[in-house]
């Protein structure tokens, strides 16, 4: 399929994903932008469509992890006012009680307690490596990886709930 096809059939099923969109946002406004964005994202990974394959549901598919990362973007966001001037910081304020501190030092205790198989991927997974980074530092395959991650969360988990 050329890139004129490929943009046409995009472009002409714009109102299918104007109305899908607005079934997730609930807004007229929103879903406007959430369809542009869809298009937007569609045509500029365009090398990604497989021909002969359902145009409408890889849309739906775009439209979909779009409206869910922004969910998630927005949900994280937390605006706090300064006297000076707005700050916006991702995440909870750090206020931490005495309890919080012991906790997270009984964690860290049960991190190191760890298997030093088993705790070296999950260390590197909490310090926010990606997963094929951690294979490629370790020289292990990526499903070992994965399943020690797995793993070591099932045993801390069992751990702490003690």
């Amino acid at each position: 399929m050329t890139a004129f096809e490929f943009n046409s059939r995009v472009i002409a099923l714009n109102d299918f994903i104007s109305r899908f969109a607005l079934q997730y946002t609930k807004d007229e406004d929103l879903a406007k932008d959430l369809a542009q964005e869809t298009i937007l994202k569609a045509l500029t990974n365009r090398e990604k469509f497989r021909t002969n394959t359902n145009l409408k549901g890889w849309l739906k598919v775009i439209l979909k992890n779009t409206f869910i990362n922004s969910y998630r973007k927005k949900s994280n966001q937390m605006i706090s006012y300064n006297s000076e001037y707005y700050r916006v910081m991702n995440g909870n304020p750090d206020e931490y009680k005495p309890d919080d501190i012991l906790m997270t030092d009984h964690i860290e205790k049960l991190i190191n307690d760890l298997d030093p198989a088993m705790a070296e991927p999950f260390k590197m997974h909490f310090e926010g490596f990606k997963y094929h980074e951690i294979a490629e530092e370790l020289d292990l395959p990526l499903g070992t990886v994965k399943s020690r991650i797995h793993q070591s969360r099932k045993v801390l988990a069992k751990k702490v709930e003690r």
